[in-house]
């Protein structure tokens, strides 16, 4: 039996490595924690994860080249709307984020820098939803 996938999308590497560090640290092996540096690269990730697992999270900041995070969000949810969406942004504004609430069923935002105990209980209280 697989292991569901939180999946962790950021531009900032470093980022990528403390969400990582920070739901291993909380949640062990109950799940795979897989990383991606783009919204494109988190699409083809989805698309190549969904065969063999189910990811049941994806954490998102929103400004990155590319695709912004709101609109990777909402296609996601178009495709997986079970996905919980959770936003971790710095930069986002008032309106990307009523976007992705409206079109993406946006879980919760969270804002940088965050508090690892913040982001544990949205995972934990987005994952009881399921």
């Amino acid at each position: 039996m697989n292991k569901p996938i939180i999946l962790c999308v950021d531009d900032e590497p470093d980022i990528l490595n403390t969400l990582k560090m920070q739901l291993k640290n909380e949640f062990k092996n109950d799940y795979f924690y897989e990383l991606a540096e783009s919204g494109d690269e988190a699409l083809d990730l989805l698309e190549e994860f969904q065969e063999k697992a189910q990811v049941i999270v994806v954490v998102s900041d929103w400004l990155m080249p590319g695709i912004k995070g709101d609109e990777l969000l909402i296609k996601v949810h178009q495709k997986y709307p079970k996905i919980i969406k959770v936003m971790l942004t710095g930069q986002a504004d008032a309106a990307a984020v009523q976007r992705a609430v409206e079109e993406a069923d946006l879980y919760c935002c969270l804002y940088k820098p965050w508090q690892s105990k913040d982001l544990i209980e949205i995972i934990k209280s987005g994952v009881a939803k399921l």
